[in-house]
């Protein structure tokens, strides 16, 4: 069973460095801009650092999207304090935030002076469509990583059919999709147990 919130990680936090955590989420903060932050987050956290596995960060992940407000932000608060307690999730805010803030003042004037400019929109479409590519890639590579079961998959694909083809409301959906999942994953695991 999975740990509260507080002891989440602790183990960790001698051989994660603050100045290794504030430099990770430094290269995110500045290399994500235009999305797929989960994508290089991944990449940086599981597969470069191998400070969570596979499982801990998709664990991670799913806590970061439930919970208001940016993702982004979410996933490196929740992934700092696993890491290092409440200071590496001061740490990786801070980290995760600055360099964001500075690349988007510094585009908000230069867009100013180039928005009129074919180019400028051609360039930002390109952004979009890393950063979806990004997130494809990361979902990907995380399923691949999993053990399948026809349940999540079939949950996850009804959900992308309701919010992404028919167009309800996001809201409505995961509200109703979650005691389904939490079902299922009780009821996987349950079957796991008895062999």
């Amino acid at each position: 069973m999975d740990k509260p919130v507080g002891d989440i990680g602790m183990e960790k936090e001698q051989t994660v460095t603050s100045l290794a955590l504030l430099a990770s989420f430094l290269r995110l903060g500045a290399s994500s801009f235009g999305g797929g932050m989960a994508g290089w987050t991944h990449r940086e956290i599981v597969e470069r650092r191998a400070w969570l596995t596979d499982e801990e960060f998709l664990k991670t992940l799913t806590v970061a999207q439930i919970m208001p407000g940016a993702n982004p932000v979410n996933l490196a608060v929740y992934i700092g304090l696993k890491l290092r307690g409440i200071a590496g999730a001061c740490i990786a805010l801070f980290g995760m935030v600055l360099p964001a803030f500075a690349v988007i003042l510094v585009m908000s004037v230069t867009y100013q002076q180039l928005r009129s400019h074919p180019e400028a929109q051609a360039v930002l479409r390109g952004l979009a469509c890393v950063g979806i590519a990004s997130s494809l890639t990361m979902g990907i590579k995380t399923a691949r990583r999993l053990n399948a079961h026809a349940l999540p998959i079939l949950i996850a694909l009804s959900v992308f059919l309701m919010v992404g083809v028919l167009h309800w409301s996001l809201v409505a959906v995961v509200a109703a999709t979650i005691p389904v999942s939490v079902a299922a994953t009780f009821w996987i695991e349950r079957e796991k147990s008895r062999g």
